[in-house]
């Protein structure tokens, strides 16, 4: 959430069922093997229309396989927790090899835990073992000055419960991400948005009341009795927990801000355990003092400085929706910044929004030189599966099924923070299976940390491509018409030579080698996701 919103108070329904669409195998609107992949027709939302959303991505192997970040970052003498995000039968017992001195590995739970005393750069070997086999993968820890080397992935309560959230519904997200298996796949955070501190100017006894107490530490509403039991609660399932407040006086929704409290609420976040801080703009602009680059860098700078100073770490998002193209100065001050303003700012112009304006702004290949690990432009949250629709109730994501795989894709092509914001306790499997693509992630946690660009375009069709770690390239190949239309990339817009093998992601599936180029039929607002490597 950013400023330029209004305050909705709704009454939260959760009546309703949902459906659980599954996949077909193959659909008749696929194209054959040997043309290339298409998207299948899902024009239509997936949940009451009638319209079967069609799932590509195949079920994880039984035997072990590990996921998600393969590079880390804590600051020396900082706590680190990290849960070795693996997939396949359980039980499962873990291991690290050449864990530095200061961490312990918990081979149960997967959770290593400790502090690293001294600065540098340790390779560790993770293992994962179920009854079927061993997983493997090598894992840098990097112990410096710089957190978030690969984009955050997790969940924020902003676009399912808004002005609503309490303790109850932040436990309960917690449990989701392990039950769902999310946990498995990367996701690590846990975000409380707004509405948890003390509202201003009202009468309502449970969310009323002092904002600060005697010595000046901010106070949150009663719908959060406790705020470091709940910090704890989150550590304990293996996941990190996420909070949120403003610059100015009050944050977007008329709570207490941080303004003239700065040093204090970050020594009292770090006590309270919470590992990462939305700095959103909201009402700063009342005491800015004006609206050039030093003013709206300063409550930033302000934030960064005193959160260098804690004995934890905390990931700072910069929520301030692209002012003075944040991107060109948001890595001295934070570790990612929202690039423009609320995807789901209106439930109903979400497509429009994502199709417009984020393909639009990221489009001009501007904003892709500043994405580098620990510095991410965020496009702002992943809007999946259900939503407020602020008119007091849920609703099925405005997506079809096509734009929902285009978001996921845009957004790993991208290297973007991967924040789910829908409801995390009503996962139908086909949202579950657009999350939980091990080969798609891959993209956004890949550790060169490149983001992608538009490197051709025509009439309606979009090729975007990004360079991997271990020089292979990702493509996705988007269609923005209306209508089902064939789209090329063409290997000298590459810089490649020869025959490529191509790899469909989503499906998981070989394809082929091609010379040249390679042509896939998109469907409407859809999109085909591809690796290239050298065919030989």
């Amino acid at each position: 959430m950013c400023t330029h919103r209004t305050t909705i108070v709704v009454t939260r329904s959760l009546a309703g069922l949902f459906a659980v669409f599954l996949a077909a195998a193959a659909t008749a609107s696929l194209a054959a093997e040997t043309a290339g992949p298409s998207s299948p027709d899902m024009s239509k939302t997936k949940q009451g229309s009638g319209k079967e959303a069609v799932i590509l991505t195949p079920q994880p192997p039984a035997t072990p396989r590990i996921n998600g970040a393969k590079v880390f970052g804590v600051r020396p003498g900082r706590p680190l927790l990290f849960t070795i995000p693996a997939t396949g039968q359980r039980p499962m017992q873990f291991a690290a090899d050449n864990l530095p001195a200061g961490l312990a590995l918990d081979p149960q739970t997967g959770q290593i835990t400790g502090r690293i005393a001294k600065g540098g750069e340790y390779a560790v070997t993770l293992r994962a073992q179920n009854s079927l086999g061993e997983g493997r993968r090598t894992f840098k820890i990097v112990c410096g000055d710089r957190l978030a080397l690969t984009p955050h992935m997790g969940w924020n309560s902003w676009y399912i419960w808004e002005n609503h959230v309490t303790d109850k519904i932040m436990r309960a997200a917690a449990d989701a991400m392990v039950s769902s298996g999310l946990i498995n796949h990367g996701y690590m955070y846990v975000n409380i948005d707004d509405c948890w501190m003390v509202k201003l100017n009202t009468q309502d006894a449970v969310l009323g009341g002092p904002l600060r107490d005697a010595q000046g530490n901010i106070n949150p509403n009663k719908r959060f009795p406790d705020m470091k039991a709940l910090a704890d609660y989150i550590h304990r399932k293996g996941l990190k927990a996420g909070l949120y407040t403003s610059p100015g006086p009050s944050t977007c929704g008329g709570y207490v801000g941080a303004y003239q409290h700065e040093a204090q609420d970050a020594r009292q976040f770090a006590a309270w355990g919470f590992d990462f801080l939305k700095y959103d703009w909201c009402s700063y602009g009342q005491v800015a003092g004006g609206n050039d680059r030093a003013h709206l860098m300063k409550p930033y700078e302000a934030m960064w400085a005193e959160l260098q100073k804690l004995d934890r770490d905390i990931v700072f998002n910069l929520c301030q929706y692209g002012m003075g193209n944040v991107w060109e100065w948001g890595r001295s001050v934070g570790h990612s910044w929202r690039t423009a303003g609320d995807l789901g700012g209106s439930f109903q112009g979400i497509p429009a929004a994502l199709f417009r304006d984020v393909f639009g702004l990221y489009g001009r290949n501007e904003l892709q030189k500043y994405n580098r690990p620990g510095s991410w432009n965020d496009p702002d949250y992943l809007l999946l599966g259900y939503l407020s629709n602020w008119q007091g109730g849920t609703a099925p994501t405005p997506l079809s099924p096509n734009e929902q795989y285009a978001h996921v894709s845009l957004w790993c092509l991208l290297s973007a923070p991967l924040i789910l914001s829908g409801d995390i306790t009503r996962l139908d499997d086909f949202t579950l299976s657009l999350l939980s693509n091990d080969e798609v992630l891959e993209l956004d946690q890949d550790p060169l940390g490149k983001s992608a660009l538009r490197v051709a375009k025509s009439g309606d069709g979009e090729v975007w491509a990004k360079d991997l770690e271990d020089g292979t390239k990702a493509v996705g190949l988007f269609n923005r018409g209306q209508s089902e239309a064939p789209v090329t990339v063409k290997w000298s817009d590459l810089g490649l030579q020869g025959q490529q093998a191509v790899r469909d992601l989503w499906r998981q599936k070989d394809l082929g080698a091609f010379g040249g180029q390679f042509t896939a039929p998109v469907g409407r607002h859809g999109v085909v996701l591809i690796r290239l490597r050298p065919a030989s």
